[in-house]
């Protein structure tokens, strides 16, 4: 798939603000400073689209982006980052629960791990909450560039292992590096089966 255009659509801080349901939409999530906006505006050709900052947690609202006209890119509010305050975090959460469990256009949930890190708890607990409320989603490891190989493949693997503790099979994994355009193609060409 080519990704001809991409624009900002609108900012919403309750799922009833999102846009009209209609378009299908593609939601990307991970723990703040996993590399999600760099990686959205790497799929969509476009650096200035979603903020990049080197302070997490940038991201607050649900971001839509519509793409070729035909969908939405859905940009997430970071979860677990330490710096906000109670309040704002459960505003964040319930923004992200009631997203991810109630809206009808979402067709397909990225969760986006740091492939340089052990499973954290924060993630293996969104996974599995993912999966208890039946939620699609496929996981993208993300900043697979900043290490060897055969590091990257040992991370992972005791990534895997830890998922299988809560999953009998594993969801659909995309290798990815924002910097070095790893995965695009293939994330892509997945979102398009769902267009066909």
């Amino acid at each position: 798939m080519i990704v001809r255009k991409a624009e900002f659509f609108k900012s919403s801080s309750k799922l009833s603000e999102c846009a009209k349901p209609g378009l299908p939409e593609f939601a990307f999530i991970g723990r703040s400073n996993v590399g999600k906006s760099s990686l959205i505006n790497m799929l969509c050709n476009n650096n200035k689209l979603a903020k990049t900052s080197a302070s997490p947690g940038k991201t607050k609202l649900i971001n839509h982006f519509k793409i070729n006209d035909q969908w939405f890119v859905v940009d997430l509010p970071g979860y677990g980052y330490a710096k906000t305050s109670k309040t704002q975090k459960a505003e964040f959460e319930s923004l992200i629960i009631d997203y991810c469990s109630k809206r009808d256009s979402l067709v397909c949930l990225f969760i986006l791990i740091d492939s340089r890190l052990p499973l954290q708890q924060i993630d293996a607990e969104f996974l599995q909450w993912c999966g208890e409320e039946e939620i699609p989603f496929s996981i993208i490891f993300t900043k697979t560039d900043k290490n060897s190989k055969t590091e990257l493949q040992k991370n992972i693997k005791k990534i895997e292992e830890k998922l299988f503790l809560i999953f009998d099979e594993l969801p659909n994994c995309f290798i990815s590096s924002a910097e070095k355009h790893i995965g695009k193609e293939e994330i892509l060409s997945f979102i398009q089966g769902f267009l066909k």
